[in-house]
């Protein structure tokens, strides 16, 4: 087991690895990545997260909505949590602490999520996988950018922090890293099959989003000055410990069966994305502690996801 978690992690350290070098080396600008960005949340990420929701059968998705129910409000309590952290304690403004606050919540699902769980779920593993994306992107994604935006945009006076933030939600809710995901969950609902010439056209562009994702965020670390201070280490006890504590207590609350209990875990027990840093780099907001979030937790996601599989996994 502690092979597959390892075998799992490690296109992580690889990819991050070749965009920290690229960046550190001049060999791609780690200053002006407002393309690669561009390509990624806004074609590579949605495309793949609405080909991996509307492709789940509805007698799938259907029982599963309790599911996604738990990890969804998982999610967003430690979304909001963490956000109130940052700002309480570590003084972040509300965009970094958006930031910051979405890289501890959001699991790094498009990188790791498959090669973990398909050795413990087998067939139901890309289905899981699917679940959990749509969760966060309807339950945390529109808060998110609704924020980022109210920490980005000039202030002004004569409008309210409500106004703001309703503003901000109306805009979230137009991106397509929102909207086709939406649009995934609704397709698979109804029922209706999905080509698979469309899987099929749309697979080199989906096989590789975990990969530039990773890159772009070994772009985004070497232009940044790695330290482990308090906050990441909070952080990452956030990230790699207390949601999965916390999903395991949404779940036995609501009453899902083991089975389900065990799969939200182990799929919350998942490392940080990278989804937190582009989608601030999408207004250029980069908080160095971030990246090394996102570093520790992947590090230390070796010791913890062991440490969850052998509780609840025979």
């Amino acid at each position: 087991m502690f092979n597959i978690i390892v075998g799992a992690l490690l296109p992580i350290y690889v990819g991050l690895l070749i965009g920290y070098v690229a960046g550190k080396r001049g060999m791609v600008d780690n200053q002006n990545v407002k393309t690669i960005n561009v390509m990624l949340m806004t074609f590579m990420v949605p495309l793949t997260m609405f080909i991996a929701i509307a492709r789940t059968p509805r007698d799938v998705i259907i029982p599963n909505l309790t599911l996604i129910l738990v990890i969804g409000v998982s999610m967003l309590i430690l979304y909001l949590a963490s956000l109130w952290i940052q700002q309480k304690f570590f003084k972040l403004s509300l965009a970094e602490g958006v930031v910051q606050s979405l890289t501890i919540a959001f699991p790094n699902y498009a990188s790791i999520g498959i090669p973990l769980t398909l050795p413990l779920f087998g067939d139901q593993a890309a289905l899981l996988v699917a679940i959990a994306i749509a969760a966060g992107s309807i339950f945390v994604t529109p808060i998110a950018l609704a924020q980022l935006a109210m920490g980005t945009s000039a202030p002004d006076e004569e409008v309210s922090v409500k106004k703001e933030f309703i503003k901000g939600l109306i805009g979230a809710v137009k991106t397509p890293v929102f909207f086709l995901p939406v649009i995934g969950l609704i397709w698979a609902i109804i029922g209706i099959p999905m080509p698979k010439l469309a899987a099929t056209a749309f697979q080199p562009i989906t096989m590789a989003t975990g990969g530039v994702g990773l890159f772009l965020t070994g772009l985004l670390l070497s232009a940044q000055k790695i330290k482990i201070n308090t906050n990441v280490s909070v952080s990452t006890l956030l990230s790699n410990v207390i949601q999965p504590l916390l999903t395991f207590g949404i779940a036995v609350l609501i009453g899902i069966n083991h089975e389900a209990v065990v799969q939200a875990v182990i799929l919350m027990a998942i490392p940080s994305a990278f989804f937190g840093l582009v989608f601030g780099a999408t207004v250029n907001v980069r908080p160095a502690v971030s990246g090394a979030t996102l570093l520790l937790s992947s590090l230390i996601g070796i010791i913890t996801i062991s440490v969850f599989l052998g509780w609840l996994v025979p």
